[in-house]
């Protein structure tokens, strides 16, 4: 009977240490198991992680790379943009040396001053904005190109005493494009604020004929400023960028009054009027006095 329990007993007790056994194989295989996954898992993560961060890396790395070219593009826009600057008031001052004895002479030489700045300077703006976006670097070459279409329309009224209109300007630009690339246009805007500084420059043309005795045509000087101001008061207000505008109609206004008034004290009072120093015109009380008597 002992003998019987005792056996009983010991395979109880094996049966016991083998199930443990196999519990502990489990648990251990679950564990590895378990650490295995984790270690995956974490390896994954660490995968996306660097390739996330490198992705960023390389977005930033263009996005700088954009805007150094787009610096460097706007200070070699601004540079040529000086030129054209500087090269334009060139032809202003020449045609302002124009008299009724060397129209010709004078107006030829500025014809070809003009077409200097269009193919030595101007080329460079279109060289550089042909095919891009031009009103991201507006404000880089809009003086340069003000002052060229005032040079451009002074020449013109000289020339033939009509405006020189936006359509014939950009019309002499295009062959100075790409044909097979978007070409740069000079846009309503910038025309209008050079059409605006134009009129300073008729107001000195005027005043500096009517001290030469052209009288007439510092009045058709006048009518024609008088016009462009008056068709001006109508655009502006509409406009949404005016502020330049705006400013530059004050100076404008200011600009067709001194030749209005230039002009009428001519007109009214008539005899005291000296159209020039010495003067052979009989309507001039210094007829025959020479300039050593003064």
């Amino acid at each position: 009977m002992l003998l019987c329990s005792s056996a009983v007993i010991r395979r109880i007790s094996v049966s016991w240490l083998i199930m443990a056994n196999n519990s502990n194989l489990k648990s251990h295989r679950q564990s590895r198991s378990a650490d295995a996954s984790m270690a995956l898992e974490s390896s994954t993560k660490r995968a996306r992680t660097m390739s996330t961060h490198s992705s960023i890396k390389d977005a930033f790395s263009n996005y700088a790379d954009y805007l150094n070219a787009l610096n460097e593009k706007r200070e070699r826009i601004v540079k040529a943009s000086r030129d054209v600057t500087m090269n334009s008031k060139k032809v202003i001052f020449q045609v302002h040396r124009i008299s009724k004895n060397n129209k010709e002479e004078v107006l030829e030489k500025a014809e070809k001053d003009l077409a200097a700045v269009r193919d030595q300077h101007i080329s460079r703006l279109v060289k550089e904005l042909q095919g891009t976006d031009f009103w991201k670097l507006r404000r880089a070459y809009s003086p340069g190109v003000q002052e060229y279409v005032e040079a451009a329309t002074f020449f013109k009224f000289c020339q033939t005493g009509t405006l020189l209109n936006l359509d014939e300007i950009n019309a002499s630009l295009l062959p100075l494009s790409d044909p097979s690339i978007e070409p740069l246009q000079i846009n309503l805007l910038d025309y209008l604020l050079g059409l605006a500084d134009l009129t300073g420059e008729l107001m000195r043309l005027a005043i500096g004929r009517i001290s030469d005795g052209e009288v007439e045509f510092s009045e058709r000087i006048c009518q024609f400023v008088r016009e462009i101001y008056r068709e001006l008061t109508l655009v502006v207000p509409l406009m949404d960028d005016s502020y330049d505008m705006k400013t530059k109609m004050i100076t404008m206004l200011q600009s067709v009054v001194k030749i209005e008034n230039a002009c009428f004290s001519v007109r009214v009072r008539g005899s005291e009027y000296i159209p020039l120093l010495g003067s052979s015109d009989p309507s001039s009380f210094l007829v025959g006095v020479s300039d050593a008597e003064f």
